[in-house]
């Protein structure tokens, strides 16, 4: 079986949908439904067994045997980057991955778990090197310090472990995710409800919207996943998007064409992300590359068309 937390998410709901399409439905979903909205991601996928999050904790902490495990796919964790309560985002983001890295560990099974780009902060250079990492808020603070509890265990591995650093994803299935959602969820559902795009003025330098992300398609992030299970022989920690840098001007752009109209309004910059708000990244795939991936990731123009594709086939069924 695969275990999959955080398998009623974003990213997670994608991951249990593609296995689904390969043929595997022996997957166990591990999540916490207190806002039941993300469960409505699983009502076309096949699973074998639920576990809530803390459930499943009580099960690890137990040495609970759970059956014949192949991979353990790890999402589940506070993903909000305006979260401030230290306490409890390190206790759902680091403490828990601690733990299952070594139930993993200690059976043998690859581990494959969700780091983030927010690590590098407001670095200009986004290579997985220590000199490089510094992040502008707790929730990069927590995946970085997994990362380097990681890097402390490299060399006495006994299964597969590898973390992912996603930029910035979008796609279907991350509606229930609100002010988190990509900026084309919010892009789209400003153009269902009036003609306007709504883009930050410009900062750090930035002339109005032209502040630049790599923005990566979950289909490359679920494919690249799913590489690496492929893969056992690769371990570490490496960059999981496309390795170009494109404006949120491109993205509106992207949007509005493909429904057919719209303008684009540039708004004041929040005061409460001044200080804490990554203009710039682009991931460095040399790392990835030279680990013998040759996925080819989508461009924008594809992604969006694409995404807002099968969010329309969604409302029309």
């Amino acid at each position: 079986m695969i275990i999959v937390t955080g398998g009623a998410g974003f990213i997670g709901s994608n991951l249990v949908k593609e296995l689904n399409r390969r043929g595997r439905t022996d997957i166990v979903v591990v999540d916490n439904l207190t806002h039941g909205q993300k469960a409505l991601n699983l009502t076309d996928c096949i699973i074998a067994d639920y576990h809530d999050k803390e459930d499943f904790r009580d099960l690890i902490e137990a040495d609970a045997h759970l059956g014949p495990v192949e991979a353990v796919f790890h999402m589940g964790a506070c993903s909000a980057t305006t979260e401030w309560d230290g306490r409890y985002i390190m206790r759902n983001n680091f403490a828990y991955t601690r733990e299952l890295f070594h139930w993993c560990q200690d059976r043998r099974i690859p581990f494959i778990y969700a780091s983030s780009a927010a690590v590098y902060g407001g670095n200009d250079t986004f290579r997985e090197e220590p000199a490089h990492e510094r992040p502008l808020n707790a929730y990069g603070y927590s995946k970085l310090a997994f990362d380097q509890y990681l890097r402390r265990h490299m060399d006495s591995l006994t299964a597969q472990v590898v973390g992912l650093r996603y930029f910035n994803v979008y796609g279907p299935r991350e509606g229930y995710k609100g002010g988190m959602a990509s900026v084309i969820h919010h892009f789209s559902n400003q153009l269902r409800e009036g003609n306007t795009v709504r883009l930050f003025e410009g900062c750090d330098g930035y002339a109005d919207g032209e502040q630049r992300r790599d923005f990566v398609d979950v289909r490359d992030c679920v494919n690249l996943k799913l590489w690496l299970l492929e893969h056992p022989e690769v371990n570490g920690i490496y960059n999981c998007g496309t390795g170009r840098a494109r404006t949120f001007n491109d993205m509106a752009r992207a949007t509005i064409d493909w429904f057919g109209r719209g303008e684009i309004e540039y708004i004041p910059f929040p005061d409460h992300l001044k200080g804490r708000y990554q203009s710039y990244t682009q991931a460095d795939l040399s790392q990835l590359r030279a680990a013998g991936c040759d996925l080819e990731f989508h461009d924008i123009e594809d992604g969006v068309r694409a995404y807002l594709d099968a969010v329309a086939a969604d409302q029309a069924d």
